[in-house]
């Protein structure tokens, strides 16, 4: 799976991942057609990440506050670890309006108002 966002700065975005959560950059292209992108992700995950800039297009607006990417970090000392690896880049500690999210997990915005969720507890279905 591929999650692909418009942004304003590609290279900003992809920086302020890889440090905050630990992301590589997987890929990037400049001017390919009109665009500067890049992908991001974990070798061996079986998703990606894309921040995508259209040269001739204007700004986009920052994403709902609705639209979050959650990640589930079980291990506390991961979770902690990464938490403050998301501070330290950046990623600003925002309150969610939903309750569910506030008990065991911390919700951030990244430099262009994208909302990530660290969560720390284990996906159930």
């Amino acid at each position: 799976m591929r999650v692909a966002r418009a942004c304003a700065d590609v290279d900003a975005l992809a920086d302020q991942y890889a440090r905050g959560l630990g992301f590589e950059v997987l890929g990037q292209w400049r001017d390919h057609e009109g665009f500067d992108g890049a992908v991001l992700g974990h070798r061996r995950a079986p998703y990606h990440l894309e921040f995508i800039h259209a040269h001739d297009e204007p700004e986009p607006p920052p994403p709902h506050p609705e639209n979050l990417l959650v990640f589930y970090l079980p291990d506390t000392a991961d979770w902690t670890e990464r938490c403050t690896a998301a501070e330290a880049a950046g990623f600003r500690s925002v309150p969610n309006a939903n309750p569910y999210w506030e008990r065991v997990g911390r919700t951030y915005a990244d430099r262009e108002g994208g909302r990530v969720i660290l969560q720390n507890a284990a996906w159930t279905t």
